[in-house]
């Protein structure tokens, strides 16, 4: 019997590193929170990224690849600062491997319908948080793992939000007193 090998796929191929970047967008419906994930043929859902051009910004690339793959414009987003989030993860392409390393952006829109590029991916839907952890599946970590970052990131925004804006009460920051007898 063969001991079982340290050696990782990617190892064996020759192999490409590139950076690409994109966005995690959402929009508020009355169910919530969804976020926007395209469909690529063979049960692939991600988020709307891509290569960058010659002298461009991460952010800059990432509006031009989100516009092109979807029709959402910069105008129609409002893009939430103080995120960033990364997917690393390897792929094949023939004799290749690829090792991508994903930027990835937060905003928000109200734009519902977009339109998707048919050479790049072959549907979109707006998910939930639980319902598209279930959609991405247990095999894209990465990007399950973003999509908790994007949840988290904007619960506690709103938690901060509301405890800063309670007008009249004077309250503000002030953390409630703990009952003693609890």
């Amino acid at each position: 019997m063969t001991p079982p090998s340290d050696e990782k796929p990617y190892e064996k191929l020759p192999t490409k590193k590139q950076v690409v970047a994109g966005f995690v967008v959402y929009r508020r419906t009355a169910d919530g929170i969804k976020f926007l994930l395209l469909y690529r043929r063979g049960n692939y859902w991600n988020f709307p990224k891509g290569h960058f051009k010659s002298g461009e910004r991460s952010i800059d690339a990432a509006l031009r690849e989100l516009e092109e793959e979807t029709g959402i414009k910069k105008s129609e987003l409002r893009i939430v600062p103080n995120f960033r989030a990364y997917e690393r993860f390897y792929f094949r392409v023939g004799n290749e491997g690829i090792y991508d390393t994903v930027i990835l952006f937060l905003a928000e829109t109200h734009k519902a319908d977009i339109k998707i590029v048919a050479r790049e991916h072959s549907g979109f839907a707006w998910f939930l948080y639980r319902d598209a952890l279930n959609i991405v599946g247990k095999k894209y970590g990465d990007t399950r793992k973003v999509l908790k970052q994007a949840s988290d990131f904007l619960q506690e925004r709103s938690a901060r939000y509301r405890g800063t804006r309670n007008p009249g009460s004077g309250a503000g920051n002030v953390p409630a007193k703990k009952n003693p007898a609890a």
